[in-house]
């Protein structure tokens, strides 16, 4: 298979993604991993069609493996801290956040912010 059309899963993936058609962008971010398994990308963006699809457990799985691919993947990171918040996991959350906070560039400020949120949650 050329590189242009394994490139061209990951494109369309996304694409749909954007659409919200997420039945078919799940089948191109699968189709894509098969010939690239460690693209990050499309396990990021499995991660947001399970959440989309209220799937936690299964977008969990995915941002886990974004992070295992990349563990400075802020969004992952940062969406990963966030879920474990929601199911009031707050020891994890707190780990994942103060973990983004020691390399984060670009979500520095969302890292600053779910701080405070996990600070007043986890008090209650």
């Amino acid at each position: 298979q050329p590189i242009f059309a394994k490139n061209q899963y990951l494109e369309e993936g996304i694409n749909f993604f954007k659409k919200k058609e997420f039945e078919k962008a799940k089948f191109k971010l699968e189709k894509n991993i098969v010939y690239n398994p460690k693209s990050e990308q499309s396990y990021l963006y499995l991660s947001k069609i399970f959440k989309n699809l209220d799937k936690k457990d299964l977008q969990e799985q995915h941002l886990n493996t974004v992070i295992l691919l990349n563990p400075k993947n802020e969004e992952a990171t940062l969406s990963l801290a966030k879920l474990k918040l929601e199911t009031s996991d707050y020891k994890k959350s707190k780990e994942l956040n103060d973990r983004l906070k020691s390399f984060c560039s670009n979500l520095c400020i969302e890292s600053d912010t779910l701080k405070i949120e996990i600070n007043n949650l986890s008090k209650n």
